[in-house]
């Protein structure tokens, strides 16, 4: 029954697990709907069981949770030999599955991109947005094969290190600290206070510690953008870090915090399994 098994089921398997659907399955494999939906009943044919449920979204049976990381593994080696194959006739190909969160997609993964498609023309690297703590589970799931991971501690071997960024004051221009140079935080406690819920929360209360304040905020937002509409209407200030940059409007600005508080950002592939080599090399270039 195992030998019945190959790798095209597989592959379908991971795709409506990963895009919810068999539309956006069949969208991302390039292949229709159909095909996706006869590989998925042929592999539940050869198992003897349901490995999804049909529902919206689409999401694997007890079996079908049992098998997918399996299945991850077998799609991904599959794609890592035909990557090895194309990098030893001349460059790398495929495709790389990449998280990071928000303010990494805005304001430093767009100059990576470029460099990556002028280093590696052939190689198409897509990006998953996702929260600080989404993006270590995705990436030892194999929902994505690289990462850009927060305070990675410890980052695993091979990683590379992008720097640090620094946590700033989000004001409206208007306010009277947006022209300080730095912004104490216990000088914030005038304003209602907006936090983040994408993952700096840990940095702004440790500076507040450190401060000795208070840390008492009025809102707590989880999208970003909301979070810069507020503070835009006057609603309040926040805490956020210098990678928002290109978000913000042009009459809000960021202000550096004392105490300092900084994040770091580790860019890797996933701890518990070989990386591919699309990945080494998307790594090498950043190196």
């Amino acid at each position: 029954m195992a030998s019945e098994v190959n790798l095209a089921q597989l592959r379908a398997l991971v795709a409506v697990a990963d895009a919810g659907g068999f539309g956006a399955a069949a969208a991302e494999l390039g292949v229709s709907q159909s095909a996706v939906s006869h590989a998925v009943a042929a592999l539940e044919r050869v198992l003897g069981a349901p490995v999804l449920h049909r529902g919206t979204p689409a999401r694997p049976t007890p079996l079908g949770e049992r098998i997918l990381p399996h299945a991850r593994t077998a799609v991904a080696s599959a794609a890592a030999v035909r990557t090895i194959a194309a990098h030893h006739s001349g460059g790398l190909t495929g495709t790389v599955r990449l998280a990071a969160p928000t303010t990494v997609c805005q304001g430093l993964l767009p100059g990576l991109l470029r460099d990556w498609r002028d280093e590696h023309p052939r190689l198409t690297v897509r990006v998953f947005e996702g929260e600080d703590d989404e993006l270590g589970v995705w990436l030892e799931s194999g929902t994505v094969d690289a990462a850009v991971l927060v305070d990675a501690d410890p980052a695993p071997p091979g990683a590379v290190a992008l720097g640090t960024d620094s946590m700033h004051a989000l004001l409206r221009r208007d306010h009277p600290l947006a022209g300080e140079e730095t912004v104490d935080v216990a000088d914030l406690e005038d304003d209602d206070f907006l936090l983040s819920e994408g993952g700096c929360e840990r940095h702004i209360r440790d500076a507040y510690r450190r401060a000795g304040v208070r840390f008492a905020p009025r809102h707590r937002i989880r999208d970003l953008n909301t979070l810069i509409g507020m503070v835009h209407a006057g609603v309040g200030v926040s805490v956020m870090p210098a990678l928002a940059q290109p978000m913000l409007p042009a009459d809000c600005v960021l202000v550096p915090i004392r105490p300092a508080a900084h994040r770091t950002l580790t860019l890797t592939g996933p701890a518990g399994r070989p990386w591919s080599p699309a990945v080494t090399g998307l790594l090498a270039t950043v190196r």
